[in-house]
Order: C-alpha cells, then structure tokens, then sequence
C-alpha cells in the first residue's frame, strides 16, 4: 500500500477524497490537514458547524468509520517525505506556496489551476492524453524536484475533453463553441454562492472560468514531443454559467470538424473510444467512459450524474448541426466532484502508479 495525505480534508473535495479512498486497493491515508481552525480536531467534529453543531458532510454517503476520529493536522505538520504521494484540495493562492514545498520530495496531485499553465505542467485526464504522463520527469527536473505537480483540470473542461477527444481523432475539429450549465457545488462552500442568490435563477457569469476553459482543452488535447506540449490547433469559446442544481455540470456543445461527420459516426466513434479507453483495467476506472443516450430527454443531473459511481461522462441530443458546414451538436453531463475533481484525482494517481511514475 502506498501512503498518502489528503491537505485540505474537511472541504468539499476534501470530503470526497475521504470518501474516494475509503478501502483502496492500493493507496491508505495516514495524515490528513486542513486550516487551523479543524487542526488538532477529530474529523468528524472538523466538519461540523462551530455555531450549529450541523455536520457539514457533502457527499451523500455516510463518513467512512475509517476517517471519523483521525486528527487533523496543521498544513505545516506535514512531512511530505513521509508519504507516497500527497492528494492536495487547496485554493489556487494556498496551492501556490504549499504544493511547491511538498513537490520538492513527494509526488503532488492536485485539484488547484495554481500550476496548470505552467509549460513543464501537463493537464492530465486518464485516457485522453496518457502519454503527457511523460512531461512529468521533465518537471521534476527542470526544478530540481523528487517529486511533482500533477493538476487536474478545470471540472468544466474535464468533460468536454473526454467527449471531444474521438472526435478530434477520427475527424478533426476546427472549432469548439460551448456553454455550461454548473452545479453550485463547483462554487465549493466558502466562498460559495448565497442561496437567496442562485434560487430562482441563473448567475451569467463565472470568473475567470471561460478562460480557463478555453486553454486547458487546447493543452489536454494537444500533441506532445521533445519535453513539451503544443496545444491542439482548434478555437475554443464558451460561456459559463451556475444554475441551481446540486452536483454535475450540463454543457451544449457545437462542433465544427474538420472531415465530415454525421451523428450516427461520432456516437460510434465515442463508444469505441468508451470500450477501448487506455484506463479500463484501474481500480476505479468506469465501467462506461461515455454513455451516448438516444433518449432526447437525457442526460439530466439528477438522474445521470452518479452512473459508475460519478465517473462516466454522459451525452445526448448529439445531432447534426447546420450553422456549420461540417457540424456536430450535443449536450453533455460529467459529474464536477467526482470525475471532475476527487475521484478523478485518485484515478489520475492509478494510472501514475501503473506507469511507475509513483
């Protein structure tokens, strides 16, 4: 079993990473932090609302028994050269200064942007741009590090490049053009979005999430060779928006392609790729990579989002688009904190573990 520390355990993706690694095959939690305020808590009082006394547990399942009386450590207690690798739940401020101490000696897998952008950082999402893995050795030694940096993505791209990448293969894209509607959970609890705010409403506007997007599918998806990553040669542009529901991102996607395609060839493409995906054989890799209903009505939040445990990727309406001359639409629905951050991540660390990267 390896060893890991999960920093930022009490949040809401830290929650998830309690849940994701309870009973792993292959990795055990032995440390957990979190801000000093929940350090020197058991976790279970950590996570519970110092006025109200509320447990303040996301997930839908119960707090694994495994977790309930650890201690929370203080950020800086922890010595990072006493773990296999540290799964890291900070804000992109925290991560910047912290990620980079542990890096030093431990591997880093991380759900911050702090280092996404960064040349010598792939964005990695198993089996869609596995060889990326590769660009890691390079980091450690361009910065003199044992260990590295390996971010997820944005929860908003994470779908949108697992569904574009057969279609990209099979036949080229020349533009992307999408628009999200994301789960208030995304917002994470602090600072979150005000319910008074989000009832009865959609907010128009993320910040800085559209950016966001629009780089990281061009590098997800991007070519890599002599140490480096050229962005894949298409044009991204979004608009991002919160709704009211709970957990899973909704996103109606248009694609202009390079070849002609029609509806029927890419939902055989994105099956194929779902049967044949790089990661089938992991511990929590899905049983479905992507799901392609024909069900107009789907997918929907709240009856796709949990299929495989959070992990499969969910489209439908995937129909000819005429504004194009070469156009596919659809719409899609990934799960933002389970695919999209901590189970993701856990994913992300079998594949490194079976590419000895670990």
């Amino acid at each position: 079993m390896l060893k890991v520390a999960v920093i930022g355990a009490t949040g809401a993706v830290g929650q998830e990473f309690i849940v994701a690694l309870n009973k792993h095959k292959w990795f055990q939690i032995t440390q957990i932090a979190a801000s000093e305020r929940s350090a020197g808590k058991k976790y279970i009082d950590a996570i519970r609302d110092p006025s109200s006394g509320i447990l303040r547990w996301h997930n839908r399942e119960e707090v694994p028994e495994y977790a309930r009386d650890m201690i929370v450590s203080k950020v800086d207690d922890i010595k990072p050269q006493n773990f296999d690798l540290i799964f890291t739940a900070l804000e992109s401020d925290d991560a910047k200064v912290i990620e980079p101490k542990f890096a030093k000696t431990t591997p880093v897998i991380s759900t911050a942007a702090a280092f996404r952008y960064e040349p010598d950082v792939p964005i990695l999402i198993p089996g869609v741009n596995d060889s990326h893995v590769e660009l890691l050795s390079a980091q450690s030694k361009n910065r003199g590090w044992k260990g590295f940096i390996a971010p997820l993505p944005n929860c908003t791209t994470t779908g949108l490049a697992i569904t574009l990448k057969p279609i990209l293969d099979k036949f080229g894209i020349d533009k992307v053009l999408m628009t999200s509607m994301q789960a208030l959970s995304g917002a994470g609890r602090s600072p979150g979005v005000i319910a008074l705010d989000i009832m009865d409403n959609v907010i128009p506007y993320i910040p800085k999430e559209e950016e966001k997007v629009q780089i990281e599918a061009k590098k997800i998806l991007g070519s890599f060779g002599d140490s480096s990553i050229k962005p894949a040669d298409f044009r991204v542009s979004c608009t991002c928006t919160r709704v009211p529901v709970i957990d899973g991102h909704t996103e109606t996607v248009f694609v202009e392609t390079e070849k002609p395609a029609e509806a029927e060839s890419v939902k055989r493409e994105m099956l194929d790729f779902s049967k044949k995906v790089s990661i089938k054989a992991l511990p929590t890799a899905p049983k479905d990579y992507i799901i392609v209903h024909d069900d107009p009505t789907r997918p929907q939040p709240r009856i796709d989002r949990e299929i495989n445990d959070g992990m499969t990727t969910v489209v439908g309406r995937l129909r000819k688009d005429t504004a194009f001359d070469n156009g596919i639409k659809y719409v899609l629905l990934s799960h933002n904190e389970k695919m999209g951050s901590a189970r993701g991540a856990v994913l992300l660390a079998e594949l490194l573990k079976e590419k000895a990267a670990l």
